[in-house]
């Protein structure tokens, strides 16, 4: 398949994605493709880890393809999102469950369905270049691919990141435990091939020593304004921000401002909702619920098409404020 290379490299089962241009975007026959691969290199005796990397020097993987899940639900026709995100969350949990290391290479650009793809692996590593986001709430979605409970886990943090979107470098992705190691990029190429070598878990932590080397220090996401993302409520988290005069929170406030309102309440009860399962897979049934939800609505069509087709950047959300969402619109996401 031109849009992915699959291929056994020694010990290592190799997965690429391979399209460059589009940032690495995933298409459901990339991710059938992937969850097929996984499912025979899980008993493969030959097959000791597997790694997943993305084509060029600019993205791991920017998301799933939105323009074909736009274009669907744009006419009304559920089944094509559906097919897509059942098979992309089902293989965000293979992942999570996958037997044997799987060593994902974050480097580059590594936004939503680019983050399941890598965050649920057991070997996470991210270099000077990684940029890691999840900026659903501004195309009218949510965090999904199973950040509902990867950003539960750590809440102002995981909130900061869920609501504004925010881009973060390697050592944030560390610090907010998504992602485990830092190899310097130019070293990425002789850690994969010395990988391939690798026989077992034991030999990949090795080879991992071998070739990491400290993150940069930086604060962490929310220094200082931790508080303002404890609030119970979407009001009373903009409110807190506004309050506060630093230049954190006016950054997270003027980010925020932009959003779907529909799609920051439904986020902000998805992650309390995840914070409170009991593991990945709940979570990820409740995200289906609610990408669906997301299909049906008009702020998805809306916001893709304000910041994919038109690039006008002007979406025309409805309803345009938070105080018109009730709590009553967020539940029937919930349904």
């Amino acid at each position: 398949m031109p849009d992915i290379d699959i291929r056994v490299q020694g010990r290592a089962g190799r997965i690429t994605l391979n399209r460059p241009q589009a940032l690495n975007a995933l298409t459901l026959p990339m991710v059938q493709a992937i969850r097929a691969a996984l499912s025979e290199w899980a008993t493969d005796p030959a097959v000791a880890l597997v790694i997943v990397d993305g084509a060029g020097d600019r993205a791991l993987c920017a998301g799933g393809d939105i323009r074909v899940l736009y274009e669907a639900a744009r006419t009304g026709d559920i089944s094509v999102p559906h097919a897509f995100f059942s098979a992309e969350y089902a293989m965000n949990g293979e992942i999570a469950r996958f037997p044997k290391p799987y060593v994902a290479l974050m480097d580059g650009v590594v936004m939503g369905g680019g983050v399941g793809l890598s965050a649920h692996g057991s070997v996470r590593v991210v270099t000077e270049r990684t940029l890691l986001a999840m900026p659903e709430t501004g195309i009218g979605l949510f965090p999904d691919v199973g950040a509902t409970w990867l950003l539960s886990r750590d809440l102002p943090r995981g909130l900061h990141l869920a609501l504004t979107g925010a881009k973060v470098s390697a050592t944030t992705a560390m610090q907010m435990g998504l992602a485990d190691h830092f190899i310097l990029s130019d070293q990425l190429a002789p850690f994969a091939d010395a990988l391939c070598e690798c026989t077992n878990a034991a030999s990949v932590q090795e080879c991992v020593g071998r070739y990491g080397s400290l993150p940069p220090s930086v604060l962490s996401l929310t220094a200082g304004i931790e508080h303002c993302f404890e609030k119970a409520t979407m009001e009373q988290i903009v409110a807190a921000l506004e309050a506060d005069l630093s230049p954190a929170a006016q950054a997270a406030s003027n980010e925020i401002r932009g959003k779907s309102p529909s799609s920051l309440k439904v986020t902000l009860r998805a992650l309390h909702e995840a914070s409170r399962m009991r593991n990945l897979d709940e979570a990820l049934a409740q995200e289906l619920v609610l990408a669906m939800a997301c299909m049906r609505s008009h702020d998805f069509v809306e916001g893709v098409r304000a910041a994919v087709i038109d690039k006008d950047r002007t979406p025309a959300w409805r309803p345009s404020t938070l105080a018109a969402v009730t709590d009553e619109a967020v539940a029937q996401y919930f349904a």
